[in-house]
């Protein structure tokens, strides 16, 4: 009877597509993010992220906590563990203290990171409705042994 799936404001024939969601500069968030779309940083957040786009973390971007994402591209600061699905590049501005479990690992000469790498077939599946230590944090580590 009722289609809890559907949308009933989206118009037929139109797909929509996930946003692109930005945290400006002089920007503080404190609690977790959630999203399906790609994400710039160049603010601060003290909490989790969550998305299943790409993560572009600027030179001025802090993030405090975990961080779950499909692709990361870091110049900024990172303190917490940080999951990606694909590709993790640390670009020379960035520094990282924690922990990343990723697919595939660029670092530039002058990036700064201090913590354990787990690559290749370690990577988690990415689910927005589970945050830290949900399902997909439960099957990663079944993974990776």
């Amino acid at each position: 009877m009722f289609n809890l799936k559907s949308n009933p404001m989206a118009k037929p024939g139109i797909t929509e597509t996930p946003s692109i969601n930005i945290i400006g500069a002089g920007t503080v968030i404190e609690g977790d993010i959630k999203s399906e779309g790609d994400i710039r940083v160049d603010g601060t957040l003290n909490g989790c992220l969550i998305t299943k786009g790409k993560l572009v973390l600027g030179t001025t971007g802090m993030v405090e906590g975990e961080i779950t994402c499909q692709n990361g591209d870091i110049s900024g600061i990172i303190t917490g563990k940080i999951k990606v699905a694909e590709l993790l590049s640390l670009k020379a501005t960035s520094k990282l203290s924690g922990d990343i479990i990723t697919n595939k690992l660029s670092i530039e000469p002058g990036a700064n990171f201090v913590g354990s790498c787990a690559m290749a077939g370690t990577a988690p599946t990415i689910n927005i409705s589970n945050g830290p230590g949900g399902e997909s944090e439960k099957s990663e580590k079944a993974a990776a042994y």
